[in-house]
């Protein structure tokens, strides 16, 4: 397990951390890759009966792919691999035997936002900012299932019109669309009601929680589509590779379409 994601035993609640605040907890293939494991490893003999995903620093949930990773992509491969590790990783947290929390303060942008939104319930504090900002940052792309996780949280139009615009959803918007149940004060009250809400849901039957998630998973897999030119048309681009380096250098990308 890399110390860029904690995890931490409290009584029958499984508590998971980014933890790079230095980066806004920007998450890094191996983070991807141990959250996975993590989700993939919780026992079922009813020691632990929640977990909750949250961010360190007090400043971000997570921001999103470490971007300068995405410097390695060569070839159309790689950005197949990369969506598909993106696939496997929400799976992971969708399957998780046990309800998971995201207790989500400040920015949940990219891959942190579809993480959060894999969790069974959101709950966030005043200060949340959420979206996917690619359209204006780095020109890549959402697949298909991803989006549709998103759609069945927030409905198609909210979707497309947070991404074509690129702007970031504030606490009391999230709350009125149903991606958040709850909205708490500040970082303090969210994670002690994180900490309430993970005990409410130890008590529940934990065959019925686990029946209702891998069911409402079901009936999303169902709608899987090829989305391999999709995802090789934004990532293989010029303005996929221009808009990288821009947004790193803090510049504003010039998009050409090609």
């Amino acid at each position: 397990m890399t110390q860029d994601l904690i995890s931490e035993k409290r009584g029958a609640t499984l508590w998971v951390t980014f933890n790079r605040p230095e980066a806004r907890n920007a998450i890094t293939f191996d983070m991807y890759k141990a959250l996975a494991d993590l989700c993939g490893s919780v026992p079922t003999d009813g020691t632990v009966r929640a977990m909750v995903i949250t961010g360190a620093g007090g400043k971000a949930f997570a921001a999103g792919t470490d971007m300068t990773q995405f410097r390695a992509f060569e070839t159309e491969q790689d950005a197949l691999d990369y969506e598909d590790e993106i696939t496997r990783v929400l799976t992971a947290v969708d399957q998780c035997p046990v309800p998971t929390v995201a207790a989500v303060h400040g920015a949940c942008t990219g891959g942190g936002a579809s993480i959060a939104a894999a969790c069974d319930i959101r709950i966030a504090s005043a200060q949340l900012r959420f979206g996917f900002p690619i359209a204006r940052t780095l020109g890549n792309c959402l697949n298909a299932g991803n989006l549709a996780r998103l759609s069945e949280l927030m409905g198609a139009g909210r979707v497309r019109e947070m991404i074509f615009t690129a702007r970031l959803i504030g606490a009391d918007e999230a709350l009125g669309c149903g991606l958040v149940s709850e909205v708490l004060a500040d970082e303090a009250a969210l994670l002690d009601r994180a900490a309430a809400l993970a005990q409410h849901l130890a008590g529940m039957a934990s065959l019925t929680l686990r029946a209702t998630k891998e069911a409402m998973r079901r009936n999303r897999a169902a709608l899987t589509v090829d989305d391999s030119d999709l995802i090789t048309l934004c990532y293989m681009s010029n303005d996929f590779k221009h808009g990288l380096e821009a947004f790193l250098a803090k510049q504003k990308p010039d998009w050409t379409g090609t």
